[in-house]
């Protein structure tokens, strides 16, 4: 797990990721400049030890290296807040306190990451309705193995010249003989 950054190594990774791309040591010294005084050299060691460390990697252009993040300023976050929690001896209660320190907005971050992170919410899959009644097992009577889907569809409702065939399923067999 990564420590969390020093204020010279934020500011310089603050840079490296405003810019999202391969940087050199002279445009951080010369973006820092603008707040602070601060030496070439200071800043290659800076960026050397960024390196040695994980937070970038770097490639060689002369005699000069450019240096590029290794991961996103939200996953140094992340990664942060993860190994505080898990170092918490009760982590729910760390979590409290941590909610009760956001600011509302804060808190509106955190419910759209979590619906985010949970996905897209799918119902459970309905039951398929039951066919039985289509296919010729009513038998006129209450059908104990059919779903009433309540429709006033039951033989006793039909006239009789439009009713089902009403002759009893053959249980040997999946299809009563005709192939029907």
């Amino acid at each position: 797990m990564p420590r969390p950054l020093g204020e010279l190594e934020d500011a310089v990774m603050t840079r490296v990721w405003k810019w999202n791309r391969p940087v050199t040591v002279r445009e951080v010294l010369e973006d820092l400049q603008q707040e602070r005084s601060i030496a070439y050299t200071t800043v290659m060691t800076v960026l050397d030890n960024l390196h040695q460390k994980g937070w970038v990697r770097r490639e060689a252009e002369g005699r000069a290296y450019r240096y590029e993040a290794v991961s996103t300023r939200a996953a140094y976050a992340a990664a942060l807040m993860n190994d505080a929690w898990s170092q918490s001896d009760n982590p729910a209660a760390a979590l409290v306190a941590f909610f009760g320190m956001m600011s509302e907005e804060q808190r509106q971050a955190l419910r759209d990451a979590v619906r985010i992170a949970q996905g897209p919410q799918t119902p459970e899959p309905a039951e398929p309705p039951d066919t039985r009644r289509a296919t010729g097992t009513d038998t006129g009577g209450t059908d104990t193995n059919t779903v009433d889907t309540g429709t006033a569809d039951t033989a006793a409702d039909t006239p009789p010249d439009t009713r089902p065939d009403t002759r009893p399923e053959n249980p040997g067999s999946a299809q009563e003989p005709g192939g029907r």
